[in-house]
């Protein structure tokens, strides 16, 4: 009778422990979901707004990027949610094995892009951009990614070149434009009634100090996205237990189920 009563208790503890396992991973996996289901929401109405929004951003080839990023994120972390709600509340095994798996793949991406990320380090140093900039930057053409990239990043940072304007000196660009010192996209611009001009082009590509930006990218980007840098770290680190603790649940809710 003991080793009964005990049996019984331990299959109930058990259940109970399989029941709390179930309820807490459908109830992360629903938030996963409603926050693929935003971030999927707002990249579509990017995509197919009829205000205008679509051609900046088309425009602009940081935002062209960053909509697409939104859109893949939103569209795996809503599979995601969903496919770990059913799973958990259906206990489906084949449901919860796919879940497994992909989490497994997310994981192993992540951690692959983050050796590739510390292996790859020095081409994120001022003298590799630098070097890239008087290589390939061409000025107008905007048919070109690395010069069209270059244009929206100095123009969204009134900033010009890696370090300084300097950095056009004995450039492919300063072949192409002899008469000119630096780009259009270094000319400081001004707003008047809502309209955005140069305070003054013809000065600031001759090369005058007090119509062009001076100061470098670099510096500007690392200062605009220093606390972004520190909190997508942490955030990081935060996804990576979430994600191994999903793997976790969902292995020992699979091995549960009857």
């Amino acid at each position: 009778m003991g080793l009964g009563e005990a049996s019984a208790r331990g299959t109930s503890m058990e259940g109970d422990c399989l029941s709390c396992i179930k309820y807490l991973m459908f109830v992360f996996n629903f938030l996963i979901f409603l926050g693929g289901s935003f971030l999927l929401g707002v990249g579509v109405w990017v995509v197919v707004d009829p205000t205008g929004f679509r051609e900046i951003v088309a425009a602009n080839p940081l935002l062209f990027t960053g909509v697409y990023i939104i859109l893949t994120m939103g569209g795996m972390l809503f599979l995601l949610g969903f496919l770990g709600c059913c799973g958990a509340i259906r206990e489906n095994k084949c449901l919860l094995l796919f879940f497994f798996m992909l989490i497994l793949i997310i994981f192993l991406a992540e951690l692959a892009a983050a050796i590739l990320a510390f292996i790859f380090r020095e081409h994120l140093t001022r003298e590799y951009f630098t070097k890239e900039l008087k290589r390939h930057y061409q000025g107008y053409n905007n048919t070109d990614v690395f010069t069209s990239t270059w244009n929206a990043i100095m123009t969204t940072f009134d900033c010009c070149g890696v370090n300084s304007p300097e950095d056009f000196e004995e450039s492919i660009f300063r072949f192409i434009k002899p008469g000119e010192v630096v780009p259009e996209a270094c000319c400081r611009r001004n707003s008047h009634l809502g309209e955005v001009g140069f305070s003054n082009r013809e000065e600031c590509l001759s090369g005058s100090m007090l119509y062009r930006n001076n100061k470098g990218c670099y510096s500007a980007v690392v200062d605009y996205f220093e606390m972004y840098i520190y909190v997508a770290g942490a955030l990081a680190i935060v996804v990576l237990t979430i994600e191994l603790f999903a793997m976790v649940f969902a292995m020992c809710l699979f091995r549960g189920i009857q």
